[in-house]
């Protein structure tokens, strides 16, 4: 039933506010999503033991690359983000963590990545979708820079329907207070359903990726094929 149906409020693509960035450091948002961080990290390293590089699109402030690569000795990550305020918070924390040399962050567009073709043995995205009004683009870039035989993998939030939305907003949003809650209830209005990102994703390179879902908050999709052996290469992802 279409009615049933929230139309999608898109939201900016870029997160530069101060205010923005320093809202998802507070306390309270930042202990919730930690937890939601680590439920991500864990569902990419159940792919397996992970080594040569990963690329994290849109990346934010570099949490998940930067766990990944904590427990992923033999691997190397790069995070990309449109907001120079991100990628100085990422490198602030890889300079922090000690993973100088292993962790690396760029400014760079997801939709035009600056990666060499089939470079990348694993490509990940967390809560960057909803930012995307045209995510085909980025869809494409994800399967270009990643190996054949390389994971990719997608997570972000779900638009619930119309009479769950007013208690989804609420209840998941309880974490959060001032300036987190408004974006975490702008981000919910900006997602996508399960329908819609399957849609896209059929229009895109990634048509065989399997959706799927992860509680009632988070959808995603991955692409994943059995591999030989893990990537040996070694020097810069830029041609």
């Amino acid at each position: 039933m279409k009615w049933l149906v929230v139309p999608r409020t898109p939201e900016p693509e870029v997160m530069d506010e101060p205010e923005e960035v320093g809202a998802y450091a507070s306390a309270a948002a930042e202990a919730y999503l930690d937890g939601v961080d680590n439920s991500l990290v864990e569902q990419v390293l159940g792919f397996g033991p992970l080594e040569g590089w990963l690329l994290d699109v849109g990346t934010g402030p570099g949490g998940i690359p930067l766990k990944i690569a904590r427990r992923s000795p033999k691997l190397r990550v790069v995070g990309v983000d449109r907001s120079l305020r991100m990628v100085e918070e990422a490198k602030r924390a890889t300079r922090a963590e000690g993973l100088d040399g292993r962790a690396f962050f760029v400014l760079a567009d997801a939709g035009r990545l600056g990666f060499r073709d089939a470079f990348f043995d694993v490509v990940i995205s967390n809560s960057l979708l909803h930012h995307l009004p045209e995510p085909v683009p980025v869809f494409n870039e994800m399967a270009r820079v990643a190996k054949p035989g390389g994971l990719v993998l997608l997570r972000d939030l779900r638009r619930p329907s119309r009479l769950a939305l007013a208690f989804h907003i609420r209840w998941h949003g309880r974490h959060y207070s001032g300036t987190m809650r408004k974006l975490y209830r702008d981000s919910v209005r900006a997602a996508y359903t399960a329908e819609e990102l399957r849609g896209l994703l059929q229009g895109s390179a990634l048509a065989g990726a399997q959706t799927f879902h992860h509680r009632r908050t988070h959808l995603g999709f991955y692409r994943a094929r059995p591999r030989a052996r893990h990537s040996r290469e070694g020097g810069n992802p830029l041609p």
